[in-house]
């Protein structure tokens, strides 16, 4: 796993070296306003630049502008280390600027106005590496809180996956912005994580059209954890007791198919699990409404499936074993034949952003359920 791009990531938690009483009285001091004081965003995989900002309060108006003084403090990481128990690093110069560094509370306000902290090239540091940069604060107008003046910026490698979307009882129709990109496949593979809690229904549905090309776990006289190719020329495979999905475990399921010679192909896990050839023609998927493309939907709405689900994703190319295999957490979004890539990672209440840039974002039916994981773990 460590050869996957660097994920980086900004906290925000309490954070309070020491303050003695002395710190404490009922003084007007100048201090940074947030409720904790170590900031960390999850960086997700491809993103490079992150924008941040920093602001000063005080505690009551003043009848005087207070002009407030930043600087990056490379001697504060050792505190940083000290209190954390961490083994921490100054984050490269080149990976950050801060174009201003001075602001003014002015008379009868209490707040600054923000300044931005800007992040540069974050995935090309080391992810085995946990980067501090503190800015602290100072003025000569006023008293700074000694406890609250400096903002602790934390930048650490992070999983790949740290959210996902629980669909049970729940499913998502497409709002295609650019319906051809996924018409007209004469090569296709089919993408999902999955960790399913239960077959408790006697089908449970990842993704794709009923009755033309479909993703779905079971069917009548056929187990209901075993992954079934429903078309519009039968289904595929045979039911086999020995192909069943474990619950409560994250499983990554493919599905290839080539219109020239009909060979189609079931993978879990990067494992090839069955094979057949069937003659469909090209695919056309980009289809709208409850009787198109879905996610977690056929035919009923409770076809649902009993589970989270993330890294959904449609290719106009046949992908290789070795490409399944290989790449279940994360892929390019400009990777050369993805031509829809849903992450289930927006904690949004109701869509999920396609994120090769065509557009055809998820909707779900009912608010989402977003549950946290890390996937995988860091260094692994």
């Amino acid at each position: 796993m460590k050869h996957y791009i660097l994920y980086a990531a900004l906290f925000f938690m309490t954070f309070t070296f020491g303050c003695d009483n002395s710190d404490d009285d009922f003084d007007n001091k100048a201090y940074v306003s947030s409720s904790s004081k170590i900031s960390e965003l999850l960086v997700k995989a491809g993103v490079n630049d992150v924008e941040k900002s920093i602001q000063a309060a005080i505690a009551k108006p003043n009848n005087q502008d207070i002009l407030v003084k930043y600087r990056v403090d490379q001697a504060l990481v050792e505190t940083y280390n000290m209190a954390y128990y961490d083994n921490a690093v100054m984050l490269p110069a080149e990976n950050y600027s801060f174009p201003e560094s001075t602001v003014t509370i002015t008379s009868g306000n209490v707040l600054s106005k923000e300044l931005k902290v800007l992040f540069k090239d974050l995935s090309q540091l080391d992810r085995e590496i946990v980067y501090v940069l503190p800015i602290t604060m100072d003025s000569e107008d006023i008293d700074v809180l000694k406890s609250d003046k400096t903002m602790y910026y934390v930048i650490k490698g992070a999983a790949l996956i740290n959210v996902v979307a629980d669909i049970e009882e729940n499913y998502l129709t497409v709002n295609w912005t650019k319906p051809d990109v996924c018409n007209n496949l004469s090569q296709l593979t089919m993408e999902a994580l999955v960790r399913v809690r239960n077959f408790d229904r006697m089908i449970s549905t990842v993704m794709g059209i009923e009755g033309q090309f479909l993703i779905r776990l079971g069917d009548a006289g056929f187990p209901s954890n075993q992954i079934q190719i429903a078309t519009n020329s039968g289904n595929f495979p045979d039911g086999d007791s020995n192909k069943g999905l474990p619950t409560n475990e994250w499983v990554h399921i493919a599905l290839t198919y080539d219109s020239s010679t009909g060979a189609m192909a079931v993978y879990v896990n990067g494992n090839k699990q069955s094979e057949t050839i069937k003659s469909l023609g090209n695919i056309n998927l980009g289809q709208g409404g409850t009787s198109g493309f879905c996610i977690g939907r056929s035919y009923a709405d409770e076809r649902y499936l009993a589970g989270e689900i993330s890294e959904c994703r449609i290719w106009n190319v046949v992908r290789t074993a070795e490409e399944i295999a290989s790449n279940p957490y994360y892929v390019d979004p400009a990777s050369e034949g993805l031509v829809a890539y849903w992450k289930f990672d927006d904690e949004s209440a109701l869509s999920v952003e396609d994120h090769t840039g065509n557009g055809n974002n998820a909707v779900a039916n009912s608010t989402l359920r977003w549950t946290p994981v890390t996937l995988p773990v860091p260094g692994e």
